[in-house]
């Protein structure tokens, strides 16, 4: 059999009714490298009284990635108030994610977090994040310019320094590399437990992995022309790798 990918959907409201949803760049990025099926998870939570169990969604999975998203992970999450109005939320999503990401590392399923991901990830284990990190001293706007053509948003934007002795580090020689950057929110303080895998030139953390577990997420987007920008495909090797070792195991 194939491996299978989950990807927790977004539930947007596109009148009248509401859809969940999944973007198809990271699906094409999955199919492309790891030659996975890709399976939406619903944003139905068993917590809030739904049939659907996460244990039932885990089981037919063998690697799980969160996406990223126009949406925000909820402050309430990490004990803070909201620090704007008009900052867009899916709560639906993250009753879906928090409880799925610890489960599907205390089973060993490989993880891959992208932009929103690695925010659902830091807060999912305790940490929190800043909110607008354009408006924090000493750090710089890694937002992306929205009236430029893709290609120019998703665009190398800054460097990143790759720390040593991580999952980045055994899959990519060089110690700076460019990424683009497109997120208005990151990480403020690290969750308990997860390792530090790179920075950005004004030290916003920039991907993290949970050491002796296999998951890595990142702030960029590497599914981007994955298949065009060697780092890129790197990241999604190291995912296709821990599938396939998962699979191994778990088929014994």
């Amino acid at each position: 059999m194939v491996a299978t990918v989950g990807f927790p959907a977004c539930r947007k409201l596109i009148a009248p009714h509401y859809f969940h949803c999944v973007g198809e760049k990271y699906i094409h990025a999955v199919v492309d490298v790891v030659g996975a099926v890709p399976l939406l998870l619903p944003a139905v939570s068993e917590s809030k009284g739904h049939r659907i169990s996460h244990n039932d969604l885990l089981d037919n999975i063998d690697g799980l990635l969160l996406t990223g998203a126009y949406s925000n992970v909820q402050s309430s999450l990490y004990g803070e108030p909201l620090a704007y109005e008009g900052s867009e939320a899916d709560p639906a999503r993250d009753h879906l994610t928090q409880d799925l990401i610890r489960q599907a590392v205390s089973r060993g399923i490989p993880v891959l977090g992208i932009c929103r991901g690695i925010q659902e990830v830091n807060v999912a284990f305790g940490g929190s994040l800043h909110q607008q990190v354009h408006a924090v001293p000493g750090l710089q706007d890694h937002r992306e310019d929205n009236t430029q053509p893709l290609d120019k948003q998703y665009g190398f934007s800054h460097s990143i320094a790759i720390q040593p002795g991580g999952v980045l580090a055994r899959i990519w020689q060089e110690e700076q590399t460019q990424v683009n950057s497109l997120h208005g929110q990151g990480i403020k303080s690290l969750a308990p437990g997860l390792s530090v895998e790179a920075v950005a030139p004004d030290g916003l953390v920039e991907a993290v992995s949970l050491p002796g577990k296999p998951l890595l997420a990142v702030q960029w987007h590497p599914e981007w022309k994955v298949t065009e920008t060697p780092f890129y495909l790197a990241i999604f090797e190291w995912f296709k790798s821990e599938i396939d070792q998962y699979r191994a195991a778990r088929l014994v």
